[in-house]
């Protein structure tokens, strides 16, 4: 029987395929993305696979594996309660944000455990990695090396060693020589991805794949790859702050909520248990200056106080400028429009300047409040009062709303020691009482506001 070869077009962005070349994806639109796929065809018409097994749903055995804990509780909530055996992760950063310390951190402690855990190095030698692990004070007992990018060389070792915990870095760097295509490129990516998937399913090992990211911060290759794991976590931070945020994008076994914070050190990296006292300065929250505002923010279920500052400066140019770092500038615009509509601050003629103290990025809607405040602040060179919060979700008429978990958020706020809470008018049930449950249980003084308007009176109000 005579095999037929034939080829497409795959775009590397967005996973979008074409008959034909073109120098811009159809789908996405990015540039010189369409990279050639060979396709063999395998088998005639009219041949078919071997069946599957199938059976009825209520016969399934759904007795689950034990998670196994990586031995960092941050890492491990993130995951939703540690390693799921069989579970294929994927984790994505910039290049020296610290991917490859926190997998050989995890891979030293499993190994202290007495896990089988086999490390597939792709883009650095053992001896590097043995100089890393040694910085690190990771023990080498256990954990077993093997370098290299053939994939049917990898999956061999895999095969003969059998570990429980299977580390790739990087799944770009792996290419199988039965494709043309160049490592890296998404008939590559999907091949080695899928093989490693195969391994864990039918053995029961956990793998996780180290995976480069674009200049937009996204993982890079194919979203059929994002696609084919159980979980994606992605790396955040920069070189100028020792803090790493490690958030969860999909994970089949665990909320995609939370967050995992860490603290870059000469010994790797270091869980932070307490991440609003670490973004929090006590000093400012006690003697805040104009433009600066405190709001508690949630991360999943977790609160965090983080400061937030404006600048408005009169603008020298015709168009006023708008930048916001760490939050959405689109969402900001909103913000000064309902600021200058209902609330009568004159900002159409000013520069208005945004950043979130820490390098975080913000997307949550009780963030709303704190924004306006910090503007409002700046505008009016009134400070916020002393030891105040503020958080809620502003509405295009000028109107606040409540938002989830507010007595989490003011039992955060007065745990650091802040005095005062400045919020959405909360609903009240028809039982009579909050409906968010806010009772009088917290020692803050709660000053609940209908309007944008009144919650900046309350703000910048002086306390004696």
């Amino acid at each position: 029987m005579n095999r037929r070869t034939r080829s497409r077009f795959v775009c590397s962005a967005c996973g979008a395929t074409s008959l034909r070349w073109a120098g811009r994806c159809p789908e996405c639109g990015e540039w010189n993305a369409l990279v050639e796929e060979v396709l063999e065809r395998a088998a005639a018409r009219g041949e078919r696979a071997p069946a599957v097994a199938a059976r009825p749903l209520a016969e399934v055995d759904v007795a689950e594996a034990a998670r196994v804990s990586t031995g960092t509780a941050e890492l491990d909530r993130l995951l939703g309660g540690g390693i799921v055996p069989g579970g294929l992760y994927l984790l994505g950063g910039e290049p020296g944000i610290g991917k490859s310390t926190l997998l050989l951190q995890v891979a030293g402690r499993l190994a202290r455990e007495g896990r089988k855990v086999l490390y597939l190095a792709g883009e650095e030698s053992p001896g590097q990695i043995k100089l890393r692990a040694e910085r690190l004070g990771v023990a080498g007992n256990g954990l077993l090396i093997a370098a290299g990018t053939a994939l049917d060389s990898l999956m061999s070792t895999c095969d003969e060693i059998g570990p429980e915990v299977v580390i790739c870095d990087s799944v770009q760097t792996v290419y199988s020589p039965a494709i043309s295509s160049a490592p890296g490129s998404v008939s590559q990516v999907r091949a080695a991805a899928g093989s490693l998937q195969g391994f864990c399913k039918t053995r029961g090992a956990a793998a996780f794949l180290v995976g480069h990211v674009t200049k937009e911060g996204w993982i890079a290759g194919p979203k059929t790859l994002e696609h084919l794991v159980d979980a994606v976590l992605l790396f955040e931070g920069d070189t100028h702050h020792d803090y790493r945020v490690l958030r969860a994008q999909k994970n089949r076994y665990g909320s995609t909520q939370e967050i995992a914070v860490f603290r870059m050190t000469g010994a790797g990296l270091e869980a932070v248990d307490n991440p609003s006292a670490f973004f929090l300065d006590p000093a400012r929250s006690l003697r805040p200056a104009p433009g600066s505002a405190h709001v508690a923010c949630l991360e999943g279920t977790r609160p965090l106080l983080i400061e937030v500052q404006a600048l408005v400066a009169p603008s020298p140019y015709g168009t006023p400028q708008r930048v916001a770092g760490g939050f959405d500038s689109r969402r900001l615009a909103l913000l000064l429009a309902v600021l200058e509509k209902r609330a009568g601050f004159g900002l159409g003629a000013r520069d208005v300047f945004l950043n979130v103290v820490g390098g975080l990025t913000l997307t949550e809607p009780a963030v709303d409040l704190g924004v306006v405040v910090a503007i409002a602040s700046s505008h009016s060179d009134r400070p916020v009062g002393p030891g105040t919060v503020v958080f809620g979700e502003v509405g295009l008429t000028g109107e606040l709303r409540p938002v989830r978990m507010t007595a989490g958020r003011l039992g955060e706020a007065e745990r650091l020691g802040f005095s005062r809470a400045v919020i959405a008018a909360q609903r009240t049930d028809p039982r009579g009482g909050s409906a968010h449950g806010l009772g009088d249980s917290h020692g803050l003084e709660i000053l609940e506001a209908d309007s944008v308007a009144e919650a900046v009176g309350l703000a910048l109000e002086e306390v004696s």
